[in-house]
Parts: C-alpha cells; structure tokens; sequence
C-alpha cells in the first residue's frame, strides 16, 4: 500500500505529514505520534463491547508502517498513548519497544495513568512537556508567546460538504497560526470536528493520502 505525504516548513524547518497520522521532524529525525490509545480495545472487550480481537494487533502494524517509513532517531509520544490502566497490550508494547531501534520518550496525556516506572523499566523517558529548540511539545494544545506547539489530545476532524448532500468528517492535521494539532493515531478513538478559521491551514487523512484543504 502506498501512502501520499504532504511536506511542510514551520519555522525554517521541515516537516513531513503522514496519513497515519505522524509527524516526521526531518533535521532532528523525531517522528511525533499522538492519541494511540493502547488498550483501549482490550478494555472495550473487557466490558462486553463486540471488537474484534485482531483490532489489538492493527495498532502496532500501522506503528510499524510508520516507523519504517522514516527509520527516526527518536519516537516522541505526544500524550494517551495508554487508554486505561495494564492489559494485555502492555505485553504487546513491551514486545514493540524492543524491537524498535529509536529512543522513545512520552509527554504524559491525561490518559497515562500507568506507574512511570514501567515506562522506565523499557527505557522510555516521560516529560509533562517538552521544548526543542522552537517547539514546544504538550498533550493538550498550549499556547506560547514564543515558540511553535506540537499537540494532540483533541482527535481534530472537519467536516467537508461534497457533492449533493454528502457530508465527509475527515480526520485532519489542524493548524493555526502556531500550533499543530496531530490527529489521533489510534483505531477505535473518535474524532472530534472543528471549524478552521480562514487563516488555519488543515491537511485531511483521506485514502491513504494527506491533502491540503
């Protein structure tokens, strides 16, 4: 399957969008990922919910897909990358983590309520926020005076009108003036639509590509 990226500048440095939902920093080879949500299908299972069991393993396909498609230095988890608390998908991350060469570390979501330490037993370091040179790397979107915000938390979405009455409400890569919202990488996660001012710039997730809209 071959994937459509959109390439982007902010702040003299460039950047590439994924329709999986990554952000691949290219001068610090950092792959940003947001919402991913593990467990959450375990934990819908738990509760009766009728999801089918192969769900758990397509999150860490796509994750393969995208860490392969960049090979990055550094994997930067911008919050929720655990739904709930331990399940059998921790195993399954354990599993992930040592076979992926890249450092990883976690900006904590309001999701992450899982003990830190297990997150250090893998080597994963876990920040509130984090600022690189002038990023400024959170959960929840944050606004600096000063420095360009890389957030997740809100799972954007739009909604376009098509032909005749047809309505698209499109996962999207959402950003203002200085702050970018990742969509959310995570299958079973919701969406949440916003509405872009005339001087927001969105990039839709639609087969597979990222188009600007």
């Amino acid at each position: 399957m071959s994937y459509m990226t959109q390439n982007i500048k902010i702040q003299d440095q460039e950047f590439i969008l994924h329709p999986l939902g990554g952000v691949f920093w290219i001068e610090k080879s950092l792959l940003l990922i947001s919402d991913v949500h593990l467990g959450k299908v375990g934990h819908f299972r738990k509760f009766g919910a009728a999801v089918p069991r192969k769900a758990v393993h397509q999150n860490f396909l796509l994750l393969d897909k995208l860490v392969s498609a960049f090979e990055p230095f550094q994997i930067c988890f911008l919050g929720d990358l655990f739904h709930s608390s331990l399940n059998k998908e921790w195993q399954l991350f354990e599993n992930w983590v040592a076979k992926t060469p890249a450092k990883i570390v976690l900006v904590a979501g309001n999701h992450d309520i899982i003990a830190p330490e297990k997150f250090e037993a893998l080597g994963i370091e876990i920040f509130e926020e984090l600022v690189l040179e002038e990023f400024f790397l959170t959960h929840h979107p944050t606004e600096h005076e000063t420095l360009f915000n890389f957030c997740g938390h809100i799972h954007p979405a739009i909604k376009l009108s098509g032909l005749g009455r047809q309505r698209l409400r499109l996962p999207c890569f959402f950003k203002s003036k200085n702050q970018m919202i990742l969509p959310a990488f995570g299958t079973f996660t919701g969406t949440h639509t916003l509405a872009p001012k005339k001087e927001d710039e969105i990039f839709v997730i639609v087969e597979n590509k990222v188009i600007k809209v």
